[in-house]
């Protein structure tokens, strides 16, 4: 009969799984292209595996086994306390060494201990001492080789593997433990991709406290008010949120800021007493400064008539000091003046040759039906 199977896996129906895994395992498993010229096998040469739970037919179980294990060239025993305790894995097990096949008998030990003697340790069946095959080795996926337990899986796997073709252990385990550690790495790379995505993501997403100070950009000057109740307003995305500054050193503060709004433009709108407005688009960053200028005519541009209640009219061309600075009223009485900004005050002296009926000049005073009047 031809051998239409590379193996036949015998075992105990409470290790199915195992000899599941087996055959995947097996079914799957590429040789290095070095070996398959070597030796002449194809890249995939351990296959097909007969594994009864898929392949066996309903019906005649016992004359169908024969004829797949006549049709197999190996027989794979998963051997454990169960297989051990097992009828049919002992008969399929003498059947194949009956064939004069016992040389391609090979064990692959999943759980218990080898010649233990021992009914619940035991992992051969019986028959293999009956047989005088007592003193063949299994793969074992238990024995402490390496520290991780994963890997001495797969290297009784290779195991298995080299004794069902014949070749040299290391001739395939070296590269296959070369191919574990590229898996390995490779796998830690899409796990660390995958966790920088999500980090990503989640920092993306995280809301962020935007903080935004003032800073005064112009010519200090003492003598004048601080910046105080600046009131500030940020938009972004359509959604505009407004916080006040008490005092320079003070801040406004925008919460739950989405992060993903970062970098993107805020229109940003602060409105305070004695500076002028600003209205800017900048970048969105956690912290932000923004630039803001004294409104220079608020306390110095000054305009007021100076006013002779007894002809009730004003005084023309008549010179007057606003502390020590020199001006002049005009013909009809108006008296006007910028005075910079270093040497701005929140009130000024008025000093002239004629008697004044006040001589201070409270700030902001822009308007000309603002009188000073002479006694």
């Amino acid at each position: 009969m031809s051998q239409e199977y590379f193996a036949f896996i015998s075992y105990s129906s409470k290790d199915i799984e195992w000899g599941k895994r087996v055959q995947q395992k097996l079914e799957h498993y590429r040789l290095p292209a070095a070996v398959c010229r070597k030796y002449g096998y194809d890249r995939i040469p351990v296959k097909p595996v007969f594994f009864a739970p898929s392949d066996i037919q309903p019906g005649g179980l016992n004359e169908e086994l024969k004829e797949r294990l006549m049709a197999s060239r190996n027989l794979i025993v998963i051997c454990s306390p169960n297989s051990a305790a097992s009828e049919w894995v002992g008969k399929e097990i003498r059947f194949f060494h009956e064939l004069g096949r016992t040389d391609h008998i090979h064990f692959f030990i999943v759980e218990g201990i080898p010649h233990s003697g021992q009914k619940d340790t035991e992992c051969f069946n019986p028959v293999i001492e009956e047989l005088g095959l007592s003193e063949i080795l299994g793969a074992n996926i238990h024995e402490k080789i390496f520290k991780w337990s994963w890997l001495n899986r797969e290297r009784a796997y290779v195991q298995l593997i080299t004794k069902l073709l014949g070749v040299e252990f290391d001739e395939i385990w070296q590269r296959h433990k070369r191919l574990i550690v590229s898996r390995v790495v490779y796998f830690f790379l899409i796990v660390a991709a995958v966790l920088s995505i999500i980090f990503g993501m989640w920092f993306f997403n995280k809301p962020v406290d935007v903080g935004v100070s003032l800073n005064e950009d112009s010519v200090y000057n003492p003598d004048l008010p601080p910046i105080r109740n600046a009131i500030v307003s940020m938009s972004i995305a359509n959604e505009t949120k407004t916080d006040t500054i008490s005092s320079v050193n003070d801040k406004a503060f925008f919460r739950n800021i989405p992060h993903k709004y970062i970098n993107s433009d805020a229109h940003m709108i602060v409105v305070c007493e004695d500076y002028c407005s600003v209205d800017t688009i900048l970048p969105l960053s956690a912290v932000m400064t923004l630039n803001i200028r004294r409104d220079t005519t608020r306390y110095g541009d000054i305009r007021f008539i100076l006013w002779d209640p007894h002809k009730e009219k004003g005084v023309p061309n008549k010179k007057i000091f606003i502390e020590n600075i020199e001006t002049e009223s005009d013909r009809n009485g108006i008296v006007s003046l910028h005075v910079p900004l270093a040497f701005q005050r929140q009130s000024y002296r008025l000093k002239t040759d004629i008697p004044l009926a006040d001589t201070i000049l409270y700030m902001p005073c822009t308007s000309p039906n603002l009188g000073i009047s002479i006694k």
